[in-house]
């Protein structure tokens, strides 16, 4: 191959691509789409306050009411002296939301029974409120039925919050701080961002290379040069495309927001009640207070910083880029032969499912992966070279056996070289063959031929 001709090409394609109406116009909108669902996101959770509800309560435990205390979105108003139908009946003329009621004690069973009315369905965050207040008034009542002094209290101390904290062992013997859930974060994002890239860029070369053939431009082409140099050189032209609009992507979406941020101010977002914002997301109180406590320790916080320090980000990056380079050049140089294969992106779909079966297995694995990195399905996704790509991204947080980096690199390589190679051959017959539906009997016979 002559690379000088390669890097020609990979120019052409990098410049036409770019300079299109429809580049320019996806990498503007993309980032204020972006930048208004985050916007959007946010001005939620900031106006996200419901307006005050007012309940009627008729209480016939006498246990229930005194937990209903009133909130900033829930008004309760005794009616238990009335009958239930009075109320219901007439809840616009009382200017009601709703009523409560609640049933007589059960002595047998130390519980009640509770029913809410109201002229519209009340949100979720509401009846969630409401229940759990209805479950601590029954459990309060049970804890006093048993007439030990204290108990309550009891049951609150025998309540265990212990944190399992692991560490890691050197080869030197140092120990450093390990947190599991950060590495299991940074597993899924590491995996499911290498199945985005790979996926939609390998999708880019196809549709590039279907364009070109639709429109007879590749006849002109490959007149002057090889197919080989014709594929390769458009794979790595588009690979610039992509990597160039998704850094565009990036930084115009952050400019947007911090821009829109400072207008419109966030720090309302900093400044609101953190018990509203968690009651906003269905999280009764005791659920909070848990919540609260593990926040303010600031050993748990210790943890998680120590183990992000602690992570070796030059292994991650450095391997992160080899397995999405080899990945994509693998998936690109498929993508590359089926688009030559046919005349339309309709025509695809039949040849494409083979491709895409591997890269969904691989993200299904990868999904596993951070709950048992060194399973056996974990390993063998990790070296198979179809699936490696993601699943041995999504092991590396827990920590991989140097031979089996080498071993799934290794492999990795190889097959693309062969399938680089058995790619160029389809793609230099498929290429000029037209009024004909593709099969992969017909790519078999093409890879035979040539």
């Amino acid at each position: 191959m002559n690379f000088k001709t390669i890097g020609i090409i990979i120019s052409r394609e990098y410049l036409n691509k770019v300079k299109k109406k429809s580049f320019i116009w996806t990498t503007l909108l993309v980032p204020i789409l972006v930048a208004g669902l985050t916007i959007g996101i946010m001005l939620a959770v900031i106006n996200s306050k419901e307006k005050t509800k007012t309940i009627a309560v008729v209480d016939q435990s006498g246990i229930v009411l005194p937990y209903l205390t009133d909130s900033e979105t829930i008004s309760f108003q005794d009616f238990s002296s009335m009958p239930l139908d009075t109320v219901k009946n007439n809840l616009s003329v009382m200017n009601l939301d709703g009523v409560l009621s609640v049933g007589p004690l059960d002595s047998l069973e130390k519980t009640v029974s509770a029913d809410l009315y109201s002229s519209k369905p009340f949100g979720m965050e509401l009846t969630d409120n409401v229940n759990s207040r209805i479950n601590r008034a029954v459990e309060d009542y049970r804890i006093s039925s048993y007439n030990i002094e204290g108990l309550d209290q009891i049951l609150k101390n025998v309540k265990a919050n212990v944190h399992l904290r692991s560490y890691t062992l050197g080869e030197d013997g140092e120990e450093k701080i390990s947190e599991a859930g950060v590495y299991s974060i940074l597993s899924m994002v590491l995996g499911i961002f290498l199945f985005m890239f790979i996926t939609l860029f390998g999708g880019m070369v196809m549709s590039a290379v279907i364009e070109e053939k639709s429109s007879r431009v590749v006849e002109v082409l490959v007149s002057s040069v090889k197919a080989t140099e014709l594929m390769f050189g458009k794979i790595i032209g588009i690979a610039l495309v992509a990597l160039t609009q998704f850094l565009l992507w990036l930084l115009l979406s952050g400019a947007i927001i911090g821009i829109a941020g400072g207008i419109i101010g966030f720090d309302k977002l900093a400044g609101q009640n953190p018990t509203e914002m968690v009651n906003t997301m269905g999280v009764d109180a005791d659920q909070l207070e848990a919540m609260t406590a593990q926040m303010n320790d600031e050993s748990e916080l210790s943890v998680v910083l120590s183990t992000l320090q602690n992570l070796p980000y030059g292994q991650l990056i450095g391997l992160f880029l080899v397995y999405f380079v080899f990945g994509y050049l693998l998936y690109a140089s498929m993508f590359a032969a089926i688009g030559s294969a046919v005349e339309n992106e309709g025509d695809t779909q039949q040849l494409q499912l083979p491709l895409t079966i591997p890269l969904m297995l691989g993200y299904i694995i990868a999904l596993y992966a951070f709950r048992a990195p060194d399973s056996s399905i974990a390993f063998w996704g990790s070296i198979i070279p179809f699936t490696s790509p993601i699943v041995m991204i999504s092991r590396l947080p827990f920590g991989v056996p140097t031979w089996e980096i080498i071993l799934s690199i290794v492999l990795l390589v190889i097959t693309f070289i062969v399938f680089a190679w058995a790619s160029a051959k389809i793609y230099k017959v498929g290429i000029l063959m037209f009024g004909k539906k593709s099969t992969w009997k017909d790519l078999w016979k093409w890879f035979r031929q040539s």
